[in-house]
């Protein structure tokens, strides 16, 4: 039994990530395990949650993972832990564009039966926030609204205005936090300034959050909200009974030794999934981080590489200075090894980034653009590769500000059937690059599959 809250707002920036970090944070100060985790595919997010909780932040993405596994994976991040704060997405009812509630906020709150606190932005009214209340108290009945903060509140004459009359909604005000600039955490293409990037400005952040969240929010209360969940019914997901017997060409196949896989870390690539490692690792392999604007060499005995998510562009003079480590991707590229890319790692193994010359494994050149990229895909394999058969289904999401071109090469990663039916990305010898981020969570088939590539061309070499 883990007691559990889910931080929930009407709509994007009303003060969610503060507010479930202060909170984290500020019972986490009190003694507490507190798990932390995140709605959707927001990689940003769980760095602060990790922050302030000394825990994996995880994320909780009905879409990409399916609602089956959402309490499991609740379960698995949660496990030995006395209280989970689970992080909402966007508005608390909205999902993936065009399928209902799925991948709400809402919908994985009922799925791990978790009371929902809603964080207002209570700027700009006063008697309207208690019609606001009702409404997303009301609108579904599964839905247990179990009490509101109120953020960014002006006065105590308007703090006393909205508590005069949200006492006619039956919904209890848990807490009113002033507007506080220490709080804040800058912002940019992508939303929030990653925690690797600013690491001791973060650490003062989250602090001016928990004592902020100390001092405005009835802590008492929402402990208690908390440990009213009811019992859930799960048995937490395992990495290593996720893993399927069988998954291609290569999986079961032993090297003398664990595959030596090396993961891309630091500043520029701060977005992956602790399930990721988690997996590779259960599948036999030695998972090695390096840091592509530190490190001038991979991994000793390296025999694959994972490049994630993150922000090259904004470290492409950096990245692209690291000529050691770029030519020695390039060759290992050339060789055949297994190579798996997603965003960040595709811009990485491009020719060029806004100008500047990178890895140079595809033929292709990516640049900054104004137009974001932004949703949930369904994607279709169309060629074979080091994470999939063709004709393999997975879903996955999209977040970018780049254009890559050409978008997709011989033989594209996968087609894509959402927003637009196009295919993207390339496969070409060992390596996978795409646009598409996945969660292997979701797929774990990938993971085993790739792990069995890399013992392979080990074994090969």
């Amino acid at each position: 039994m883990v007691a559990r809250l889910v931080i929930a707002a009407p709509a994007s920036g009303s003060g969610k990530t503060t507010v479930a970090t202060g909170l984290m944070a500020a019972f986490a100060a009190r003694g507490l395990a507190v798990s932390p985790h995140k709605v959707g595919p927001d990689y940003i997010d769980p760095g602060y949650h990790a922050l302030a909780t000394g825990r994996p932040g995880r994320n909780l993405d009905a879409y990409m993972c399916g609602t089956d596994l959402i309490a499991p994976l609740f379960a698995h991040g949660a496990r030995g832990c006395e209280l989970a704060v689970i992080e909402g997405v966007m508005g608390l009812y909205d999902g993936a564009a065009g399928a209902g509630e799925l991948a709400s906020t809402a919908q994985v709150a009922k799925l791990l039966r978790a009371p929902v606190v809603l964080v207002v932005d209570a700027s700009s009214q006063s008697r309207s926030v208690a019609a606001l209340v009702h409404g997303f108290a009301s609108w579904d009945p599964q839905v247990r609204l179990g009490g509101v903060i109120l953020n960014k509140v002006a006065t105590d004459r308007h703090e006393a205005l909205l508590r005069e009359a949200l006492e006619e909604s039956g919904v209890p005000v848990l807490g009113v936090l002033r507007r506080a600039p220490a709080v804040a955490t800058p912002s940019r293409h992508l939303g929030l300034v990653p925690v690797a990037e600013r690491h001791a400005e973060a650490l003062d952040a989250v602090a001016a959050q928990a004592e902020q969240v100390r001092l405005g929010c009835d802590l008492e209360g929402l402990l208690a909200l908390a440990r009213s969940a009811p019992e859930l019914h799960a048995e937490a997901w395992d990495p290593r009974d996720a893993l399927p017997a069988h998954a291609g060409d290569g999986a079961g196949i032993a090297a003398s030794q664990a595959p030596v896989i090396a993961v891309a870390g630091g500043a520029a690539f701060t977005f992956s999934y602790a399930e990721h490692a988690e997996l590779l690792r259960a599948a036999g392999a030695d998972v090695v981080p390096f840091d592509p604007l530190r490190d001038e060499s991979l991994p000793d005995g390296t025999r694959g590489v994972v490049v994630g998510g993150g922000f090259p562009e904004v470290y492409a003079p950096e990245l692209s200075a690291n000529s050691r480590l770029r030519k020695a991707v390039a060759e290992l590229a050339r060789a055949g090894a297994p190579i798996a890319a997603e965003c960040a790692g595709l811009l990485y193994l491009a020719r060029s980034l806004d100008g500047k010359p990178m890895c140079g494994v595809l033929d292709a050149d990516a640049r900054m653009s104004e137009r974001l990229t932004l949703g949930y895909r369904d994607a279709v394999a169309v060629s074979d590769s080091v994470l999939a058969a063709a004709g393999t289904r997975m879903r996955g999401h999209e977040f970018h500000r780049t254009v890559l071109e050409p978008g997709a090469g011989a033989s594209p990663a996968w087609g894509l059937r959402q927003p637009e039916r196009r295919v993207e990305g390339f496969v070409q010898g060992g390596v996978h690059a795409s646009y598409v981020h996945t969660h292997w969570a979701g797929a774990p088939e990938a993971a085993r599959r790739f792990v069995g590539k890399c013992a392979l061309w080990d074994a090969a070499a």
